[in-house]
């Protein structure tokens, strides 16, 4: 078993229905592995890194893990139903594919056992540090504008045409991801819009995946934890770029790792800039931010046209440019595009508002890093008369030096900072509180509270908002459950907030 603790009451794995047995003889081959004697007898219908989700007739990838080698669930795995298995070394009462890296082999066998249905799709990815999960929602409102039966991979939400469910990663393992595939192709969907993590990247979870358009947001210090250095990390984010891999390159060249990607970058090009840089293939001019939401003049080759989106802050110009400028380099109209992104009422977690007749503006955000403190913050100053107060944390088993920094920059921008536990994981959470709040205590400019408990944190900073402030809680966005030592809590910041709200006007 690897990867994070189950969720309780987590979704059900779906599997396509049709399901077409391969051999293991088969996948031995593909893998360049010696034959052995009578496997051609055994049929594999699926795959999965998790015991605990092994359905009759799987193989079982028993990978090394941060704490357990998947070999140590193996009984468990064949007593589900598994009947082969893949690892750097031999499970006992399997027939076992060793190869040296089992993770960098998951892709390219979950995409043929699959028969590879991202071959029969127009896949659309998106990466980058910040506005992933905005600009994979976009490009799937500007399919669905356009009349395409659609399917969605973000770090939000799975869905197809017949079902949906949470996402539990960014980017799923590789097994999940062509399992959805699968399920679009065989429900009819011509089109996907993907959500694509560095980790997914550097795990060869998207391996076997072939992209029509790929989409580059832009790069910040971020998952250094993973990537060990910020030019690991920009090369994670490029590979997704390469021609074997990606059809079209959607860049933003405000970025200046996004100029420089698209400088090396050997797949065909476009560009695209909100702030109107003039050798950019799609442009913004006029942008226009406001509680009410984002608008800007979109420009590029043979279109002149006023955008209006919903979505707050004008960040929002940069995620709706990039999904414009995939859309139309995959062959969909800009009006249809534009109606699309124009009709996306909002994205789960991001500058979400929460209203329950309180006399200040309540929002949720995932700003978890100090890229994207330093583009929200400054647009929250701009919608309010009064203060701007923040409630944050730091996750656990992250790159430890962003901690003091979230604090920091919190407070240069905010009045008010409240912080609290987000999910510590395995680490002691008051070494994780500590670290936040030493850097925004070492700013010297914004008043900081320290609440552990998440509920009474929000309770803590609803109290402290007056009105005309903006009050906005930070970090988790549509994350459902808190982590801490292995136990995994449901937890909605969205409602925990609202309750809170409620509480304060009842108390009026």
């Amino acid at each position: 078993m690897t990867g994070s603790p189950a969720v309780p009451g987590g979704p059900r794995r779906r599997r396509p229905a049709l399901v077409r047995p391969v051999g293991l003889a088969e996948l031995r081959q593909l893998l360049a592995l010696p034959a052995v004697a009578g496997e051609d007898l055994v049929g594999v219908r699926g795959l999965t890194l998790d015991s605990r989700r092994v359905l009759p007739g799987d193989l079982y990838a028993a990978l090394p893990g941060a704490r357990h080698h998947g070999a140590r669930f193996a009984d468990g795995a064949r007593a589900a139903g598994a009947v082969a298995a893949l690892s750097d070394r031999p499970l006992p009462g399997l027939p076992t594919l060793v190869v040296p890296d089992p993770r960098a082999v998951l892709g390219q066998l979950a995409a043929h056992l699959h028969e590879h249905p991202s071959r029969q799709l127009e896949v659309y990815g998106v990466t980058g540090t910040n506005g992933k999960t905005s600009t994979t929602h976009l490009i799937d409102a500007g399919l669905r504008a356009a009349g395409r039966r659609t399917g969605l991979l973000s770090g939000v939400q799975l869905r197809t045409p017949r079902w949906s469910r949470p996402a539990q990663r960014t980017t799923p393992e590789a097994p999940e991801l062509q399992e959805v595939l699968a399920a679009l192709r065989e429900q009819g969907a011509s089109c996907a819009a993907v959500e694509v993590s560095s980790h997914g990247l550097a795990l060869h979870r998207v391996d076997g995946t072939c992209f029509r358009a790929a989409v580059f947001t832009n790069l910040g210090s971020d998952h250094l934890d993973l990537h060990g250095d910020e030019e690991s990390y920009f090369a994670a984010k490029a590979s997704l770029f390469a021609p074997q891999r990606c059809a079209l390159a959607v860049v933003n060249v405000d970025d200046a790792h996004g100029r420089r990607l698209a400088a090396q970058v050997r797949t065909p090009l476009v560009t695209f800039s909100a702030a109107g840089r003039p050798g950019a293939d799609w442009r913004a001019a006029d942008v226009r931010a406001d509680a009410h939401g984002t608008s800007f003049r979109l420009l590029g080759p043979g279109v002149d046209r006023r955008v209006r989106s919903r979505l707050l802050g004008a960040h929002q110009v940069d995620n709706a440019l990039g999904a414009l400028a995939a859309l139309h380099a995959g062959g969909v109209e800009v009006e249809a595009a534009a109606r699309g992104v124009e009709e996306l009422a909002g994205v789960p977690g991001r500058l979400q508002r929460v209203d329950a007749g309180q006399p200040f503006l309540a929002l949720v955000d995932h700003v978890h890093n100090v890229a994207a403190q330093q583009r929200l913050l400054p647009f929250l100053r701009t919608l309010t008369r009064g203060r701007l107060v923040v409630v944050l944390g730091a996750t656990g088993e992250r790159d430890p030096g962003k901690r003091a920094p979230l604090g920091r920059t919190a407070a240069q921008l905010a009045d008010v900072v409240v912080v609290t536990d987000e999910s510590p994981h395995g680490e002691d959470p008051a070494l994780l509180r500590e670290a936040v709040a030493a850097g925004a205590r070492g700013a010297g400019a914004a008043q900081v509270h320290v609440e552990a408990d998440r509920d009474r944190a929000l309770r803590l900073a609803v109290a402290l908002a007056a009105p005309g402030d903006v009050l906005v809680v930070g970090g988790r966005g549509h994350d459902g459950h808190l982590v801490a030592g292995g136990r995994s809590r449901p937890f909605d910041d969205v409602a925990r907030l609202r309750a809170a709200l409620e509480e304060l006007d009842a108390g009026d």
